[in-house]
């Protein structure tokens, strides 16, 4: 029998965020699922399929991706995005919650471990953000510019999809016109490309090393070894600034884990949760 999932809008922090989430009768555990930039919770899809036949699942749609509003009056920082996706929990009554991040989501996660580190018991960082530096002060200045959304759109236009896919994947083979026309999807609007160009503004640096020491949550890393947008040097460093945290490396794998593995993401993923558990006890 299918499993159900209820998806759907929730007003929060000013903006509409859709959402899906696949509760479980048995388990009390929350997996919560946010996806990296220019993504949406289709990213997720093949890990959703393994996840909830054991526990419950909640995907967010991050604004301005995927099916959440895009809205000029927002402020698209990471402390804003990880604060919407804390009252979106606390809305549904979401307790007991392990975060999974993918790459710009790893970000938000670790945002949301540094701002309460209470609300979740362990994180799943998958090729995460890390490092990466504010906007350059020209290009925020450029972004005033009417109709600045028009070259956001044009140099969208010129990477494409597919390119962006063939960057994020070691084994290109897997690339179909499903993948591509669900990543497409979002982009068929005007409206994301005006988000996208305030999010140039409003985006902050990612948290600084002294920031990452501090926080305490128990961290699984997977990283990819041929990741061109997050190179393995990245999650080796922040493996160092965490403080509880563990580094698996997938070989011949890129930076878009959820497409390419999976079931290999999966099985470390109730590994991890397996040790920890039996540390405890």
């Amino acid at each position: 029998m299918e499993q159900a999932v209820y998806t759907g809008y929730q007003a929060i922090n000013n903006i509409n965020v859709y959402y899906e989430f696949y509760p479980h009768q048995s388990s009390e555990k929350t997996f919560v699922l946010l996806h990296g930039f220019l993504s949406s919770t289709f990213t997720f899809r093949h890990l959703i399929s393994l996840l909830k036949k054991e526990y419950q699942v909640l995907s967010v749609d991050l604004p301005p991706f995927g099916k959440s509003a895009k809205c000029n009056q927002y402020v698209y920082s990471y402390k804003n995005l990880a604060h919407t996706v804390i009252k979106l929990t606390e809305s549904l009554g979401l307790k007991n919650m392990t975060f999974i991040g993918h790459s710009m989501g790893g970000q938000i996660v670790l945002n949301i471990l540094h701002m309460m580190p209470e609300l979740a018991d362990k994180a799943i960082l998958l090729c995460s953000s890390a490092y990466l530096k504010r906007s350059k002060f020209p290009l925020i200045i450029s972004s005033y510019i009417p109709y600045f959304h028009k070259f956001v759109k044009y140099w969208f236009a010129r990477t494409g999809v597919k390119k962006n896919l063939q960057d994020a994947l070691y084994n290109h083979s897997i690339i179909n016109e499903e993948m591509i026309n669900g990543y497409l999807q979002p982009f068929l609007e005007d409206e994301i490309f005006v988000a996208l160009t305030r999010m140039i503004r409003d985006r902050e640096g990612d948290l600084p090393v002294e920031v990452l020491k501090q926080i305490k949550t128990p961290c699984l890393l997977i990283w990819g070894d041929h990741d061109k947008s997050m190179p393995l040097k990245i999650g080796e460093q922040l493996n160092r600034d965490l403080s509880n945290s563990e580094l698996i490396v997938l070989k011949e794998t890129g930076h878009a884990l959820p497409e390419e593995r999976p079931i290999e993401v999966y099985e470390y993923i109730k590994s991890f949760l397996g040790k920890l558990q039996t540390a405890a006890d």
